[in-house]
């Protein structure tokens, strides 16, 4: 009987001397199924043995992932190191302001993309910012407060030039 070896592709010749399960070349069993004999694998002679199968692909798309990952990491923490080292000498900056205010939005954008750390207080929501609010003689908002200086609503001008050594953008 000519049965080929589906792990090493050895025809197997009448007067072999392993067990019919077993394939002469390899030593590996045919089937493991167990129960009578099993089919013949016929492939095309030439034809090349698949080897390893998904797992090399699994394995390169896990270090794809890794790469990807580690990469955003080192991307993400460029900027933030850079922002920090600018803001290390950067003054307090506090702003009082409302949700529904555009000159509010307009500022938090001016904040946002000039790189400027701040925290905002909205006084409709806290007692507390409401009342530090009049104590800055706020009658209106936005309300910015930069290290000791106080702003009255959205002066772009006077905040750039309180601001002109932390500015990015």
């Amino acid at each position: 009987m000519n049965r080929i070896c589906p792990h090493c592709g050895h025809a197997r010749n009448a007067s072999s001397n392993v067990p019919d399960w077993q394939c002469p070349a390899c030593e590996k069993a045919y089937s493991k199924a167990g129960g009578g004999q099993p089919a013949a694998t016929f492939r095309p002679a030439g034809a090349a043995l698949s080897r390893g199968g998904n797992g090399k692909w699994l394995l390169l798309l896990a270090l794809l992932g890794a790469a990807f990952w580690f990469g955003q990491l080192l991307f993400e923490q460029r900027p933030a190191e850079a922002a920090s080292r600018l803001a290390a000498g950067q003054p307090e900056v506090h702003l009082y302001a409302t949700e529904w205010c555009g000159y509010c939005k307009a500022t938090r954008a001016f904040f946002a993309a000039n790189g400027i750390r701040y925290t905002e207080h909205d006084i409709e929501k806290s007692s507390d910012a409401l009342l530090m609010h009049r104590k800055l003689g706020g009658n209106g908002v936005p309300l910015v407060v930069i290290g000791d200086e106080v702003i009255h609503g959205y002066n772009e001008a006077s905040m750039r030039e309180l601001l002109r050594r932390w500015l990015t953008g």
